[in-house]
């Protein structure tokens, strides 16, 4: 997932409420930072699960204003979908180029540490889907918005 985020150079759509992985944070914040021009979307399936991705949300809020159009458009999407027993989480992070999407593990109960690995063909519907569910869910894009996400676990 950390290589299909450094290869990003339009496009990069994250959608899930687990992520923890700080070397994966830290590469979206980092690009995010190198590539002005580069379009983000992160979509929540409720509240962040862990306090290390509300912190990492807080953070691309300070490198990026999702307000801003001085590109053109804007380049900085946050959304969350309500916690609804009925919608399924979805999880996976996708460029222009490529996409993985994430399985459960296959030897633990808690990870998600195996997952399909996709081509662009895929990884542009992926993107697309990313821009559609991003449409109707709750924006959280200010700071005081993401501060009063509760996080499920610590």
């Amino acid at each position: 997932m950390t290589e299909v985020v450094r290869d990003a150079g339009q496009y990069l759509a994250v959608v899930g409420s687990r992520s923890r992985d700080a070397a994966y944070l830290d590469a979206i914040e980092a690009v995010l930072v190198q590539r002005p021009e580069l379009v983000h979307y992160r979509v929540l399936f409720g509240p962040p699960r862990h306090q290390v991705l509300k912190d990492h949300l807080l953070r691309l809020v300070k490198i990026r204003d999702p307000h801003d159009r001085s590109l053109g458009l804007k380049t900085l999407h946050i959304g969350i979908v309500e916690d609804d027993p009925g919608t399924p989480e979805r999880f996976f992070c996708a460029s222009e180029s490529t996409a993985v999407v994430p399985i459960p593990s296959l030897t633990s109960s808690e990870a998600f540490d195996s997952g399909g690995l996709f081509e662009a063909a895929v990884a542009e519907r992926l993107i697309d889907h990313a821009r559609q569910v991003y449409a109707s869910p709750r924006r959280v894009e200010s700071d005081q918005a993401l501060r009063d996400l509760p996080t499920v676990r610590s």
